[in-house]
Order: C-alpha cells, then sequence, then structure tokens
C-alpha cells in the first residue's frame, strides 16, 4: 500500500542513484573536475512539474552546494517507470499511482512507494488571447474532448469565430497518454471515457499552451502556471447557472474551481539522507516559496 510521506517528519531509506562520468563513488557521491565530492539525486517525471522542479534544483543548490538534483521530463508515466525500475530516487507525477504500478514497484524493488503532496495545480482551460468566449461548463468541455461529442464548432459556444479565426472549426489541442494531466483530465472532465479522434497531442504542458497562443481557433488544457500573454484562461462551470471559475490560488485551495488536482512526490521507501533533507527543504518556506513564484499552489501552512 502506498504511504503517505509526513511533510518534514521523514524517515528510512532510499538510495540516492549513481550517475554521472567517471569518478563515481558508492553512495550517490560524484567526483567533479575540480576534485569536490558532491551528491546526486536522480529527479524524472510530470510535464506539469518540470519547470517547477528545475526551480527548486536550482534554489537548492544555493542552499546545498555540494548537492545536485538532476531534474527531467517525460511525463509522469515516464517518471513512474524509472522509479519502479530503481533508476531514480524521485518521480514527480501529477496523478496518483495505479494499483500494477505499486504492486510492480513492490516486486521489482521490495520498497513500498511513498507519496508526498508537494504543491498544487489548477488545469487551466486555454484559449487564444483574441477568442471572445469567457467561460465555459465541464458539460461544454466534455462534449468538446469525448469521444464522438457534440460540440465542434465555436459558434456552438456562442463564439463569433469570424471575429478571432479562420474558421468557425475548434482545434482540439491534447496531451499524450503517458502524462499525468491527459489522465487527470480524462478522469475529471470525462468520465474516464475515451478522447475523440482527431486531437492534437502534444508531450508537454508548455507545448499546449504555446500550440493555442499560435492557433487562434484552438482549445487546450495544462498547467495554470504555464500562462502566457498570449493565451487566456476560460472560467469554468460545473453546470448551467454555477458560478465561473477562474483557476486561481485561491479558488484551488478553496475548491471552488472544480479541475484541480494536487501534484506528487514519490521515492521507493521513506527517504533518508539526501533525499530526506531535500524533501523536508522542498516542504520549507523557502521551497514552498519557490511553488508561488512558478505559477503553482501552495501546500496550506498548518495555522492556515
Amino acid at each position: 500500500m502506498i504511504g503517505k510521506g509526513s511533510s518534514l517528519v521523514l524517515s528510512a531509506v532510499v538510495s540516492v542513484a549513481l550517475v554521472g562520468a567517471s569518478g563515481c563513488d558508492s553512495g550517490g557521491t560524484t567526483t567533479d573536475s575540480g576534485g569536490s565530492a558532491r551528491t546526486v539525486i536522480q529527479n524524472t517525471g510530470s510535464d506539469t512539474m518540470v519547470n517547477l522542479a528545475q526551480s527548486w534544483a536550482e534554489e537548492y543548490r544555493e542552499v546545498k552546494p555540494d548537492v545536485s538534483i538532476e531534474v527531467s521530463g517525460g511525463g509522469s508515466g515516464v517518471g513512474i517507470r524509472d522509479l519502479m525500475t530503481g533508476i531514480v530516487d524521485i518521480a514527480n507525477a501529477s496523478r496518483t499511482l495505479k494499483p500494477d504500478e505499486e504492486a510492480q514497484a513492490k516486486r521489482k524493488t521490495g520498497k513500498d512507494p511513498i507519496e508526498f503532496t508537494v504543491a498544487y495545480d489548477g488545469i487551466g482551460i486555454y484559449v487564444h488571447k483574441d477568442n471572445p468566449l469567457e467561460e465555459i461548463t465541464l458539460a461544454q468541455l466534455a462534449e468538446i474532448y469525448r469521444e464522438n461529442g457534440s460540440i465542434t464548432k465555436w459558434s456552438q459556444l456562442g463564439a463569433d469565430a469570424d471575429s478571432f479565426c479562420s474558421g468557425d472549426d475548434i482545434v482540439v489541442f491534447s496531451r499524450q497518454s503517458n502524462s499525468g494531466t491527459y489522465v487527470y483530465f480524462r478522469e475529471a472532465v470525462l468520465g474516464k471515457g475515451d478522447f475523440r479522434l482527431g486531437t492534437k497531442d502534444l508531450h508537454g504542458s508548455k507545448d499546449v499552451v504555446d500550440a493555442v497562443a499560435h492557433t487562434p481557433c484552438g482549445i487546450g488544457y495544462s498547467g495554470m502556471g504555464y500562462k502566457t500573454d498570449e493565451v487566456k484562461f476560460l472560467k469554468v462551470s460545473t453546470g448551467e447557472g454555477q458560478p465561473s471559475i477562474l483557476p486561481t490560488t485561491e479558488n484551488v485551495l478553496s475548491k471552488k474551481y472544480p479541475i484541480a488536482r494536487p501534484l506528487y512526490m514519490y521515492t521507493l521507501g521513506e527517504p533518508t539522507g539526501a533525499a530526506k533533507e531535500y524533501i523536508d527543504w522542498v516542504f520549507s518556506e523557502a521551497g514552498q516559496k519557490v511553488v508561488v513564484e512558478e505559477g503553482y499552489v501552495p501546500i496550506p501552512s498548518k495555522s492556515s
């Protein structure tokens, strides 16, 4: 069973990966060209989290110059796969582990995956900045994205396509199936139904937002931290007559925004040593300040 890690009190064992060039010693210690020893922690997974994870790594380097956090994306599925095979120390994920992934990790490594909720994220519904539409219901969103969905034209949503794009057809951007955001959107919006054929499936969170920015007829979903001036959020309501809500920190924390989820780090077994210290720091005031700076939603403090 997946353990729920404490934000500040962690115990037991995680291996720090052996990486890098020649000069690797046991225990994840490498020797750089200047002869200084440093510890390397491998951290892969969610593309939603990759900007946040990189910022954490850069900030932590200032705190612990002898510790290097090696960050890469690839999607939640990639990070979880790498964790299950024991080749990384920490997996970033924008979804929870599936029961078969949990069992596979235990079978292959003899350790239970431990889950840490490190931040929250609202899934923004992005359209081009010139699109006059301001809000959408979950039902309408489902009809745009679901298999055999009934909404394929902007005019069906009351938007005059002639005012902002070259045609009335909605260009639908999605994520690839190894993405935790894809999995969450499918569960939260489509009720685990299938996506429609013909969606333009992109690899990364930033890719979706960039595509919408360059496609006036487009719509896409991605983490709220990837917002730029070239796109805008649609307000989302749970149904006709219900309030339409923007993805903001306040609305995610209050659970008013209906498409929001936790973001996770996973380890194999309770971490100790350098990995424990790093995860402790992520939950610290300094670590959660980075969450805010990157446009994500921090873990509420115990006093709030």
